[in-house]
């Protein structure tokens, strides 16, 4: 069973980083959250995240199968251009050149294939003025999209955009020399829901105390909860903590005792 046990400083980095290490996409294996990420106050208490990663028995065999064949093990000649140089007194030696579309791409290439992938999601969709503005800075990339139908890029409470960021970034890193993160935005849609969210935190954490019993929120991704735990991080009258399995793991606020 092909695995590798990944930390990072959120989920999705750890993820991510796993992902790339061992060469395979999101559906093709299982994810096992062995730890969250966690910020902690003025440096005290803060974790990294860590994950387990294993590649589906299925892509392993798969896989196997793929290497052994001597079908695929065999060069597509019509693909390969053969360069020839003849030395005086030796046999001709064949070399196949390396073709262009065989190299990894450089950081702006890759930026530019994700942004082609999202677009054909959006066509798929029928959007078709999709605007994109973008800011690199390091391994952190982040792309705003334009659109008169940003409803239907974002979709309900946000999860349409969080599928098209989560598979925007195994594009960008597949193509990518060096690992990058992708944050994904339609029309600010971002900076409202973090908003939302803090608000919804302190509303849910005072219920918590005025009945003096556990708040559970529905289930959502990792960096919403972590938005909600970071909020109320300060509050000396409440904990909070996730449970449940992804993607149906949700945050619970429970009063200190």
């Amino acid at each position: 069973m092909k695995q590798h046990t990944q930390i990072g400083a959120t989920v999705e980095e750890a993820i991510s980083l796993a992902l790339q290490k061992l060469g395979q996409t999101l559906e093709q294996v299982e994810v096992e959250v062995l730890q969250e990420g966690k910020k902690g106050f003025l440096g005290f208490g803060s974790r990294p995240a860590e994950v387990r990663v294993t590649v589906k028995q299925a892509e392993v065999e798969q896989l196997t199968e793929q290497v052994t064949s001597q079908e695929d093990l065999t060069v597509d000649e019509q693909n390969v251009e053969i360069i020839s140089k003849e030395i005086p007194g030796e046999e001709q030696v064949l070399q196949p050149e390396i073709q262009p579309n065989q190299q990894e791409l450089s950081q702006v290439d890759s930026i530019e294939e994700t942004k082609l992938y999202i677009e054909s999601i959006a066509k798929a969709m029928g959007i078709t003025d999709l605007q994109f503005e973008q800011v690199v800075e390091g391994k952190y990339v982040s792309i705003k999209l334009q659109s008169k139908d940003a409803a239907k890029l974002i979709g309900k409470r946000g999860q349409t955009l969080n599928s098209i960021q989560q598979l925007a970034q195994l594009v960008l890193n597949k193509t990518s020399k060096t690992f990058m993160m992708l944050k994904l935005d339609v029309e600010d849609y971002r900076q409202r829901r973090q908003i939302a969210l803090e608000q919804l935190a302190e509303r849910m954490a005072d219920k918590a105390i005025r009945s003096n019993s556990k708040v559970k929120f529905e289930p959502m991704p990792s960096y919403e909860r972590k938005i909600i735990h970071n909020a109320l991080a300060n509050r000396l009258d409440i904990e909070t903590y996730s449970e449940g399995e992804d993607p149906y793991r949700y945050l619970v606020i429970e009063p200190m005792k």
